[in-house]
């Protein structure tokens, strides 16, 4: 009886295609993500050769636009992008920096976050103490905000003051320090009220209150330093707030001056009589 050869009756997956293999027909092997059925029996041609390999499928893209992301992405923190020929690695940045766009056809960076008012730290001292020294002037900007709520004494008659630091937390004492503050009070309990100058000139410190207190002082300043960190120029103020006494209520404006050049790294908040607290001090540069 004659043999009739049928051939395959179903596909033969034979792999990845190797060239010393002999390869019949309807054997399916893979070729550079592509699959190929061999359409004549041969060995040592490639899946590429259309006389003896018909292509089956062919490999997709993998959203890297022919890019190895295992190679371009190789360190913690890379990310991808694309620049003018394809697609390109970031290596991270440093700590604290954000990603930025250049704009349409440029490239993504890393950079600083730049602002020109920046809250530069906070001090709480609930705790009465003689003096309170907040350190928190740079370089990196030339005026300073300092916010003072519930400023408040530990005895009757006391008086708050400040003084500029040489250094941190050392304030500087002698007197050079000249002041004209303005404002008022007023008596809630006997109706009396005056209107007020306190000044210092070669003076030891700026003094925030001085309203013949009788009783614990709360007050709310709001500070305004002025290029402290140049050593070539006069540190100036400019003072806004006010607070009560018992029965007093009083408010506090002006400005003054440290009449020598040299620079202030922040300021130290004292009392002249007993111990003062703060209940919270906040610290803003403006460039």
């Amino acid at each position: 009886m004659a043999t009739v050869n049928l051939g395959s009756i179903k596909f033969k997956w034979k792999g990845t295609y190797a060239g010393g293999t002999a390869y019949t027909i309807d054997d399916v092997v893979s070729y550079n993500g592509s699959s190929y059925i061999c359409i004549q029996a041969s060995t040592g041609n490639l899946p590429t050769d259309t006389a003896y390999f018909e292509q089956m499928s062919s490999a997709g893209t993998n959203g890297t636009d022919g890019t190895d992301l295992g190679t371009t992405l190789t360190t913690q923190g890379d990310i991808v992008y694309r620049d003018a020929s394809g697609l390109q690695r970031l290596g991270a940045g440093t700590s604290g920096q954000v990603l930025q766009t250049g704009g349409t056809g440029a490239n993504p960076s890393w950079g600083t976050v730049s602002s020109d008012f920046v809250r530069l730290g906070q001090v709480n001292q609930t705790s009465f103490t003689n003096s309170i020294s907040v350190d928190f002037f740079t370089t990196d900007y030339d005026i300073f905000k300092v916010f003072v709520t519930g400023l408040n004494g530990s005895s009757a008659g006391h008086e708050s003051a400040i003084r500029f630091n040489s250094s941190a937390g050392t304030a500087v004492t002698g007197s050079n320090y000249r002041y004209v503050f303005t404002g008022g009070y007023r008596n809630n309990s006997g109706g009396s009220s005056a209107s007020q100058i306190i000044s210092g000139w070669d003076a030891s410190y700026m003094s925030l209150s001085n309203v013949s207190p009788n009783a614990y002082e709360q007050g709310n300043h709001e500070i305004t330093v002025y290029r402290p960190m140049n050593a070539s120029e006069q540190t100036k103020v400019i003072v806004t707030g006010g607070g009560y006494e018992n029965n007093f209520i009083y408010d506090r404006h002006g400005q003054g001056f440290y009449n020598n050049v040299e620079a202030h790294t922040g300021i130290t908040f004292l009392a002249t009589s007993g111990t003062i607290s703060i209940e919270h001090i906040e610290v803003y540069g403006i460039k």
